[in-house]
């Protein structure tokens, strides 16, 4: 399984994309989706000060996720951009989208080498130097106690509405972890997840969860990757099954009459 390779990001290239098309007449007023997470945050801004100071539009920025935003986008036609969508929770209905001419994607993902996945602290890592793979670690909630209920192994997964909630869920469910004594913790929100960390680290405890990188989180904590024993599945499978119901990151335009 590769699961940390599945994604790759493109947002601030949008900004060239949509600015041809308000060379050729007046932008006027947009909405722009500002996920609730730091990159997309950081790139919903950038793309607003250009298109505003560069090209007099006038652009309101709205809070976005993933899967609120692409399904508002898909039905409604709002926002009209997003910066930056994880999509392998929505990736058939997005071509069905974008086949049809509701949604355009206007940058496909210009950086290589990102990824997401489960991730330790370094005092794990170093305490455990055996425990080098997802499965070897799953034998084990005992590492990684439930603050509600220590005889719980704690995994922490994504925030309502980020795709990753969904395929950490069936994941969760795939390898049986419920059974083998974990339980899935939401972290309520990014700061939620982001201070889970922190406060692990800080206090020298064991942390086991989902996030992404490159990030500040992960460099400025030195959380280490774990690798998977389970083959990959094909890309069919990933899209089909495990976020049925997120791993090239593109940027949304919609189609505006």
């Amino acid at each position: 399984m590769k699961f940390k390779t599945l994604s790759t990001i493109a947002a601030i290239g949008l900004t060239a994309g949509f600015a041809n098309a308000a060379m050729a007449e007046e932008c006027g007023s947009l909405t722009m989706a500002e996920m609730d997470w730091a990159s997309a945050e950081f790139m919903a801004n950038v793309d607003k000060i250009v298109l505003e100071a560069g090209y007099g539009c006038e652009v309101e920025l709205i809070p976005g996720a993933t899967t609120t935003t692409f399904a508002s986008m898909n039905e409604k036609g709002q926002p009209d951009v997003a910066g930056e969508l994880w999509i392998n929770a929505v990736r058939d209905p997005l071509a069905a989208a974008m086949a049809e001419g509701r949604l355009h994607s206007v940058n496909g993902g210009p950086i290589d080498g990102l990824g997401e996945g489960w991730w330790v602290d370094p005092k794990f890592a170093a305490d455990h130097p055996e425990i080098t793979t997802v499965e070897q670690l799953l034998e084990h909630p005992e590492f990684f106690p439930y603050a509600e209920d220590e005889t719980l192994g704690a995994f922490m997964g994504c925030p309502a509405g980020w795709g990753c909630q969904l395929s950490n869920a069936s994941l969760f469910r795939a390898f049986d972890m419920e059974e083998k004594g974990w339980t899935l913790v939401d972290p309520g929100s990014a700061a939620g997840l982001d201070g889970s960390i922190a406060k692990a680290v800080e206090r020298g405890e064991y942390w086991f969860g989902y996030y992404w990188a490159p990030t500040a989180v992960i460099g400025k904590y030195q959380l280490q990757m774990l690798d998977w024993e389970t083959p990959w599945g094909g890309s069919e499978n990933w899209d089909g099954c495990i976020v049925k119901e997120h791993v090239r990151i593109t940027s949304l335009i919609c189609d505006r009459p």
